[in-house]
C-alpha cells in the first residue's frame, strides 16, 4: 500500500518517506560546486567504462571519511557501486543462496525486507532496543536459524533513530564469531550524525563486516553512486560480480561527487542539514505529544522519529485515511517481519512539521 502511493499517486505532504525535501537538499553553494564539478569532469569522464572498481581518488577519500568514523580500511577494500541498493543487491547474491536464513532488526528498513525476499532468503525479524537489537534473543535467533549474515543500519538506525551501543556492539561481534555469520552494516545516513557513534565495522576491523554506504540522501538522490567496503577478498570477488551484472559505474558521477566532497561544499552543506534536522525533530516531537503521539526515543541525530499511537489507533488504518488527505504516512508494519508495531509510524521531520499534519492527526482521534 506504501509503496504504491509512493509511486502510483500525487500527494500534497509526504511525512512517511525517507529522503529529504528538494530544498534541504539543493542550495546555491552545493549547486554551483556540483555544476562546476560537472564541466571540470573533462571527456575522459564522458566515455568509456571506469575502472572495475571504480576511481581511485573517490576510494582514496572515501576510506579517509571512514577512518573519521574509526572503520580503517584501504582504497583496494573499496569497491563503488551505482547506489546503496544496489551494494546491497551485490551483497546479496555474493553471500546468500535461495532458502539462507538472513537476521534483521524488528522494526527494520522496508526495503530491506523486500530486496532479502526478491533473493529468496528466509528473513528472521529479532526486537530492536534503544541500544540494537536484543541481545539474548540475537543470540537464540543466530542458534536456531543458522544465518549466513545479519543486515543492519547501525549509525542512525531507520526507522527507529536509534544508535548502537558499544557493548551491544562487542556482544553482537562474539555471538556473529561464533556462528560464523556475516554482519552487513548498511550506514547511509552516516553524515547526519554530530558524533559518530559505534560501528561494527570499526570493532571487527571488517573481518567478518561488509560495509555499505552513498550519499543519495544526504546530497542527491540523482548522484548515484554507492560504495562497499570489506576485506580483500571479498571486495574482489563482488568486484566481478559487479562486471557480471552491470559492467562499471560512471566516471562523471565519481568526478563530480569526489569535487563535491573536497572543495568544502559538501561539508558546510552537511553542517547546516544536520541544524535544520535537529530543530525540525524537537519541533516535530513537540507537534506529536500535543496530539498524543509518544516517541519511541530522543534520537540523537537523523531525519526519523519513531512514534506510539494512542492506544486504539491503528498504524495501517490511519496511513489508509491519510491518503485520501493527500499525505503518506509510513505504519509500523511495513517495517516488521511480523506485522508487528501496528501501534508505531514512523515520521520524517523534516516532512512532518507542518499544520495539515498535525490537523489530520488530531482529527483522526475524535
Amino acid at each position: 500500500m506504501l509503496r504504491q502511493s509512493l509511486s502510483e499517486q500525487r500527494h500534497d505532504l509526504m511525512p512517511g518517506c525517507g529522503w529529504l525535501p528538494d530544498d534541504w537538499l539543493a542550495s546555491d553553494a552545493l549547486r554551483k560546486a556540483m555544476r562546476g564539478a560537472a564541466r571540470a569532469g573533462g571527456d575522459g569522464a564522458l566515455a568509456g567504462y571506469a575502472s572495475p572498481r571504480g576511481s581511485l581518488p573517490l576510494r582514496v577519500l572515501l576510506a579517509r571519511r571512514m577512518a573519521n568514523q574509526g572503520v580503517e580500511v584501504g582504497p583496494d577494500q573499496i569497491l563503488l557501486t551505482d547506489s546503496g541498493t544496489h551494494a546491497l543487491d551485490l551483497v546479496c547474491r555474493f553471500l546468500l543462496q535461495p532458502g539462507d536464513a538472513v537476521l534483521v532488526d524488528d522494526p527494520c528498513y522496508f526495503n530491506f525486507l523486500a530486496l532479502l525476499r526478491a533473493h529468496r532468503a528466509e528473513v528472521i525479524g529479532v526486537p530492536m532496543t534503544p541500544t540494537g537489537p536484543d541481545v539474548a534473543a540475537f543470540a537464540k535467533a543466530a542458534a536456531v536459524h543458522r544465518p549466513r549474515f545479519y543486515l543492519t543500519n547501525s549509525g542512525i538506525h531507520n526507522p527507529t533513530g536509534a544508535a548502537l551501543g558499544a557493548p551491544t556492539a562487542h556482544r553482537l561481534l562474539k555471538i556473529a564469531e561464533a556462528h560464523d555469520m556475516a554482519i552487513v552494516e548498511d550506514d547511509i545516513f552516516a553524515d547526519f550524525e554530530h558524533a559518530a557513534s559505534p560501528r561494527l565495522a570499526a570493532f571487527d576491523g571488517l573481518d567478518r563486516t561488509i560495509r555499505i554506504g552513498s550519499f543519495s540522501k544526504s546530497l542527491s538522490a540523482a548522484v548515484r553512486c554507492g560504495h562497499i567496503a570489506a576485506r580483500p577478498d571479498w571486495i574482489a570477488a563482488l568486484a566481478d560480480l559487479r562486471i557480471a551484472t552491470s559492467m562499471a559505474g560512471s566516471p562523471l558521477t565519481a568526478s563530480l561527487l569526489h569535487a563535491v566532497l573536497t572543495d568544502g561544499s559538501y561539508r558546510r552543506h552537511v553542517e547546516g542539514v544536520r541544524a535544520r534536522l535537529a530543530r525540525a525533530t524537537a519541533r516535530v516531537s513537540q507537534r506529536l505529544r500535543a496530539v498524543g503521539i509518544e516517541p519511541w526515543i530522543e534520537p540523537a541525530a537523523g531525519i526519523f522519529l519513531w512514534a506510539r499511537l494512542p492506544d486504539g489507533v491503528d498504524a495501517v488504518d490511519l496511513a489508509r485515511r491519510a491518503i485520501a488527505d493527500g499525505i503518506v504516512l509510513a505504519p509500523g508494519p511495513v517495517f516488521s517481519t511480523s506485522g508487528r508495531w501496528r501501534d508505531h509510524m514512523r515520521f520524517n521531520v523534516a516532512m512532518s512539521d507542518d499544520d495539515r499534519l498535525s490537523a489530520f492527526l488530531e482529527r483522526a482521534q475524535r
